[in-house]
């Protein structure tokens, strides 16, 4: 039997939703397929697993940075409301890798490419993002590379 794909996963929740009338979850779940089906149609190509999860660690993305300005405002309901599509949408989402994984994955990498200063980033990034996309926020791998790079 072969791996279920994230999409195909996605399409059976969303078919689970509608049976358990759960309204909340249904419309996350459609929110989710269809920014992976709009990514689909405006480049042309059929999103695999990896793809995907690059959606959704820009939805998580996003809702993390709705949920800051929904508290700042005060609207808690509205924070709720994105707390709960995050959490949904991080369920998706492999688990995340420890700090040291993280720091451990980044050596290798750097010893693996030949990297010495930060301007071999690009080369040391591509390999990583590879590695780590969707189990660790990119924006601090680049981060935790350049400290690393600088030294």
């Amino acid at each position: 039997m072969s791996q279920e794909t994230l999409k195909q996963r996605l399409d059976t929740d969303m078919k689970e939703s509608m049976r358990a009338k759960d309204k909340e979850r249904l419309g996350t779940v459609r929110l989710i397929l269809a920014a992976i089906k709009q990514r689909e149609v405006d480049e042309r190509i059929m999103l695999d697993d990896v793809q995907v999860l690059a959606v959704l660690e820009k939805m998580v993305k996003q809702r993390r940075d709705s949920i800051t300005q929904f508290e700042a405002a005060g609207r808690t309901d509205l924070a709720a409301k994105e707390k709960y599509e995050l959490d949904l949408i991080q369920s998706y989402m492999p688990a995340q890798l420890s700090e040291a994984e993280i720091d451990a994955i980044i050596e290798q990498t750097i010893a693996a490419t030949g990297a010495s200063s930060a301007k071999d980033m690009g080369k040391v990034m591509g390999p990583l993002k590879a590695q780590l996309q969707g189990r660790a926020d990119m924006g601090a791998v680049s981060a935790r590379l350049k400290a690393r790079l600088s030294v």
